[in-house]
């Protein structure tokens, strides 16, 4: 219920606002959605289905918004907060500025706390292993440890130990590789609390300060991980948690990134047979009446999955491959193979049930004061690296062997051949549809959820991404939406150019046409950044495009030849000397690049940014809708294109004393009859349209 309470809180926390943030401006928007959200969220909608969404144009004040709605409700109902994002950088605006100013304007007592899930901390005795502290190093590394890896672990065993590092990865000063970082990184299976070795780790650690804190902030991925687990293991439980889900357009793709898996044939085969030479040494830990029927099973299983996995490499042929890859057409496996992931299903199975009562066994030992936990620790530890990788191998099994499904889409099943080992393959599985997962996971198990992002509609409707993430559309099951505009005067502010074209991007002529025609549309002593729709053909124009660029004195910069800090900085830098700086960038320069004012005051997008269903999971998505009847290219790619389109224009005003202009040089968005509802979702700029 909205009470009196909560009422006061959201608006003294409003007025004060205005006396912390300069030039502060009241916005009708923003009071409208802190409002709706605190209406969700205590149930004046409907009782229990308590989720809003909402599309909030740049400009709203989205993340102040939902922090003064929710974190007033939670904390006066004792419930949790848990704020997911897509990207590190929203985390981090977060923590640093919106949650700490929101501190100074609010009537409540708070704390805050950003998650990281297990990943990012390292496990203390695979550390002391990987240094050879306990003389075990051998058994982590698959062939024998440079000595300036070495090195860097013993460095790293020190510093932790000093308390000069928290064992988290994202705050060691270097970057660490990513095959060094799985040696030592935390697992659930290893990673044991109940031992006290492991008590002070740095997840454990992580972990009960996360338990103490009011709101949370994560990411999208955490969240699905918890979710995977059960919820409430990494993050709070959903039963006592409001989930705001900023940058939600993402949400749908995580969650169906999280519910796929893969395995190598041959890899898998192999790390199985280190496991079957290890099988005695770790049973040795352990009760040997208890043990022997799993050590049993175990050795039993081992010797069947081995040869079935190699075996399997030679049945299929690489020649019937397009790009190394072969997709089973609807998601249907051939007899021969169905029964075949039967079996391996079967085998991983009981390989991982055998593996993980050996790893309950000997920590048993341990916890009753028969085995030294020194002694045991080092197996556990090794033991969780099978556990894990039999866990994800089962998982690939289980979802070969799923029968064709009744109703709902069909799974995505394929095949690719390995990029470094010669005669292995590498089985893939992914679901098309994950919205009943999101539903069953969370929807139906929160307190409330919010979901806001300034690109939440395809074509002006929510119905895309309601169908994605399995939320119901009907008013009678009481979700809420809204479509704020932004505060921006985008008609006086802003102009959309569409010029005459001669060529349109499907034409084979269209990039030499652009390297021609491009510096037209740059405008000199000004901020330019051009979006190109593939990495091919911005590197073909800039190659062209550069002496010509060098002779006027403008500045180019290409992504990908440095760093996207190094490219900013050095933007920034020509853009304050009153220079001509032009950015050439694609998909990822489309979204989340902040360049407010002079930073940017001309933007061009070369080409509407259709997604050519190339990987094997838009490929079965669009063959599923081809197979009902229905139109993919309307149904998917123009509704994501659509979305992609307004994060690219939302480069350009970020600020509402921003101008500048945008064009869009693909004239299908004028010649084709899909191009007027692309054009229609766009904000409403003054419009040019060349003939």
């Amino acid at each position: 219920m909205l009470t009196t309470k909560i009422q006061k809180s959201i608006r003294d926390s409003y007025q004060n606002l205005q006396f912390q943030l300069e030039n502060f401006i009241p916005r009708r928007g923003q009071n409208y959605l802190v409002a709706e959200i605190a209406k969700t969220l205590c149930g004046s909608y409907h009782k229990s289905n308590r989720i809003l969404i909402a599309e909030a144009g740049t400009g709203i004040g989205k993340s102040l918004s939902y922090l003064m709605a929710a974190v007033p409700v939670a904390v006066l109902n004792n419930r949790k907060v848990v704020v997911s994002t897509a990207t590190v950088a929203l985390q981090e605006q977060l923590i640093s500025k919106d949650l700490p100013l929101f501190r100074r304007i609010t009537d409540r007592q708070f704390s805050f706390i950003l998650a990281k899930g297990r990943q990012r901390y390292c496990c203390t005795e695979k550390l002391a292993a990987a240094c050879g502290v306990d003389g075990s190093q051998i058994a982590l590394f698959e062939s024998k440890p440079q000595k300036k890896d070495v090195e860097l672990f013993t460095t790293m065993y020190e510093k932790l130990a000093q308390g000069k590092w928290n064992g988290d990865r994202d705050s060691w000063p270097k970057a660490i590789k990513d095959e060094l970082w799985q040696l030592i990184v935390s697992d659930k299976h290893s990673c044991n609390g109940s031992f006290s070795g492991h008590r002070d780790c740095p997840f454990q650690k992580a972990r009960s300060e996360l338990d103490k804190a009011d709101v949370i902030i994560a990411n999208h991925s955490l969240v699905m991980a918890d979710a995977d687990l059960g919820g409430g293991v990494i993050l709070p439980e959903p039963e006592n948690t409001i989930y705001i889900f900023d940058e939600a357009h993402h949400l749908p793709h995580v969650a169906r990134d999280h519910a796929s898996a893969s395995a190598s044939l041959k890899g898998a085969a192999s790390w199985l047979e280190k496991l079957n030479q290890s099988v005695t040494k770790f049973s040795s830990l352990a009760e040997e009446k208890r043990v022997a029927r799993f050590r049993n099973e175990l050795q039993e299983t081992l010797q069947q999955l081995i040869p079935s996995l190699s075996q399997l490499t030679k049945q299929f042929v690489p020649e019937q491959f397009e790009e190394k890859r072969y997709r089973f057409e609807h998601g249907e496996l051939p007899q021969w193979l169905e029964e075949e992931s039967k079996t391996l299903k079967r085998l991983s199975q009981k390989a991982n049930q055998s593996v993980a009562k050996i790893a309950d066994l000997i920590a048993e030992r341990v916890k009753e004061g028969e085995l030294a936990a020194r002694l045991a620790e080092p197996a556990l530890t090794e033991l969780g690296f099978y556990i894990q990788r039999l866990e994800n191998l089962a998982q690939v099994w289980l979802l070969m062997a799923e029968p064709k499904r009744e109703k709902g889409a069909p799974l995505a099943r394929w095949l690719e051949i390995h990029p470094e080992r010669e005669g292995d393959f590498i089985v893939n599985v992914s679901p098309l549809e994950i919205g009943w997962q999101l539903d069953q996971q969370i929807w139906s198990r929160c307190i409330g959820a919010i979901l806001v992002s300034a690109t939440m509609r395809a074509l002006n409707s929510f119905s895309y991404f309601c169908s994605q993430a399995g939320i119901s559309e009907k008013a009678e099951d009481g979700t809420r939406f809204l479509a704020l505009a932004s505060p921006f005067d985008y008609q006086n502010q802003a102009e959309l150019l569409i010029p005459a074209m001669r060529f349109e991007p499907q034409a084979k002529e269209y990039t030499d046409y652009l390297v021609e025609r491009l510096a037209e549309f740059i405008q000199p002593n000004k901020a330019n950044l051009v979006l190109f729709a593939s990495y091919w053909q911005m590197r073909e124009v800039a190659e062209k495009i550069s002496t010509d660029f060098v002779k006027r004195g403008w500045a180019l910069q290409v992504q990908g030849e440095i760093s996207r800090t190094e490219i900013l900085n050095k933007h920034k830098m020509l853009v304050q000397c009153g220079k001509t700086s032009v950015m050439f960038g694609t998909s990822s320069f489309s979204e989340g690049l902040d360049l407010p004012g002079e930073l940017l005051e001309n933007l061009v997008i070369t080409k509407i940014p259709f997604a050519v269903p190339t990987s094997p999971v838009e490929q079965a998505h669009a063959e599923y809708i081809e197979k009902r009847g229905g139109n993919s290219f309307i149904q998917i790619t123009v509704p994501e294109a659509s979305k992609k389109l307004i994060q690219a224009v939302g480069r350009l005003l970020r600020k509402e004393r921003d101008s500048g202009r945008v064009v869009i040089l693909d004239r299908r968005i004028v010649s084709k009859r899909y191009g007027k509802s692309l054009l229609d979702s766009l904000p409403p700029f003054k419009r040019t349209i060349e003939y």
